[in-house]
Formats: C-alpha cells, structure tokens, sequence
C-alpha cells in the first residue's frame, strides 16, 4: 500500500478530535532489533546490536537490554503485539528511509503483510513534529488523559494528566507486570486517552489494554514531551525544534516503502 507521511499524521489527528477509540503502538529500530531476536543493549551512549557496539544519543532513562537467551517471553509477545489484528489497533514500525528496504519488507512481512493497521513509527516525529506540538497537544487540554512512562518523569506543566503510572528502566523486562488492566475495570474507565513513554512496554501495554479495553485509546507519544517533563532531550528532532536550529531531522519527511 502506499502511504503518505502527512496524511497519515492527519488521519490519527482526526481520530482524537473526534473522540475515535484507537491504539497506536510504534516500533522503532530498537523493537525492530528485538523482533528479529538480536541482543540489544542502551547503556551511557553506548548502543550494542548483536555484537557490533556504537555510539549514540541514549541517556540513562533510555536503558534497554535484551538478551535472546534469557528474554524470549517477551518477545514472542512483541511479535504477539505485532501480529494482532483488531479494529483501530495500529502499528507504526520503521520505514525504510529510516532501516533500509530490507529490514522495512521483513518487518511488513512479520506483521501479516501491508495493509491499513500498518503505519510509521516516526509518525508524531521528524517532519511532523512540528504539527505534534501545534495540533495535537492541544486536544490533550480537553481530554481526560492518563501517563503510562519514566518514574523520573515531571508531569507538573501538563495539567491534562488524571492519573499516571510509573514505570523504571528495561520496563518491558522488570515491570511487565505492571499493565495495570485492574484500575481500569473497577472504576469502569472509558473515553481516557492513554499516552505512553516507556519504550518497548508500551507496545505491550497497549496490545494487551486495548484489546480488552477498546473504549480508551492508547498512543504511544515516546520522547515527543519529555522537553515538558523534565527528561533527556538528546534526540535530534528535539534539539532541532526547542533549539531553534532547525536542521535535517525536524525536515524530514518520511517515505513508506
């Protein structure tokens, strides 16, 4: 299927303007890595796939290790999470502008083929950023909306916030067990909007809420507020907009396949 970056960006924005229930879980390049079952570690700057170790922008609340010989169960439920179908379940993965041809078909062929639940991961970031900020932020202000992320995260300029849940680091490792599915069905929560930053456990969250919970909606925002939450700002598209310096991440305008 053909997709466009913008018009993507729109369809979700919509969706939330209308009070639409969906989920949106995004898969980037490290959920990639752990999909194909490669070990995977963010550590102090340090980024290590497989065996080949590079430097990178990852700070402390970033920390991530996956290690095939000890983590299968979650990965069969990142796969699980993948795979499902559901009406307005999405799943944004890594484009190949951003992973390589390769890596996109294998990802597009994992999920059960391209179809419309098939989306970008950078769909709130790069080129679209901008419009997170302006148009999407503001719908959260007449929300009832809920915190799914870092323990460390300040949620004091962002008043929209009901109610959170703390998570720590490697989340989708040590803190699995804390999808909290019970605060939702004993007080009935419906028409919440659920806003995730806690890297690959909010994949599985989001899978395993909406799927018994659909009258919510669950996206998954990453590190698109951690500028208002007192948290690293290292990434690229970051610095390029609350910098003012512009640059080729905050231009970026990603193509599908």
């Amino acid at each position: 299927m053909q997709k466009n970056f913008r018009e993507e960006f729109f369809k979700f924005k919509t969706k939330l303007l209308n009070e639409e229930h969906f989920a949106l879980a995004r898969y980037s390049d490290g959920e990639m890595y752990i999909l194909q079952n490669k070990e995977l570690v963010l550590d102090n700057g340090l980024i290590q796939i497989g065996n080949e170790k590079q430097g990178g922008v990852y700070q402390p609340a970033d920390f991530k290790h996956f290690d095939p010989k000890e983590h299968g169960f979650y990965q069969q439920k990142l796969i699980e999470s993948l795979q499902y179908k559901q009406h307005n379940y999405y799943k944004g993965i890594s484009c190949s502008c951003c992973v390589g041809k390769d890596n996109f078909d294998w990802q597009v062929e994992l999920a059960g083929g391209d179809d419309e639940s098939l989306t970008w991961a950078n769909i709130w970031v790069n080129g679209n950023y901008p419009q997170f900020i302006y148009q999407i932020l503001p719908i959260f202000y007449s929300r009832d909306c809920v915190f799914v992320g870092h323990e460390k995260a300040n949620l004091d300029k962002l008043p929209f916030f009901v109610k959170d849940f703390r998570v720590g680091y490697n989340a989708m490792i040590n803190d699995y067990d804390k999808i909290n599915e019970k605060w939702i069905s004993e007080n009935d929560i419906q028409n919440h909007v659920f806003l995730f930053s806690a890297s690959t456990f909010s994949n599985l969250a989001i899978f395993e809420l909406f799927r018994e919970f659909p009258n919510n909606s669950y996206i998954d925002i990453g590190t698109c507020l951690t500028p208002m939450m007192g948290m690293p700002t290292e990434r690229g598209y970051l610095q390029a907009f609350w910098g003012y310096r512009g640059g080729p991440d905050i231009q970026k305008i990603c193509i599908w396949n």
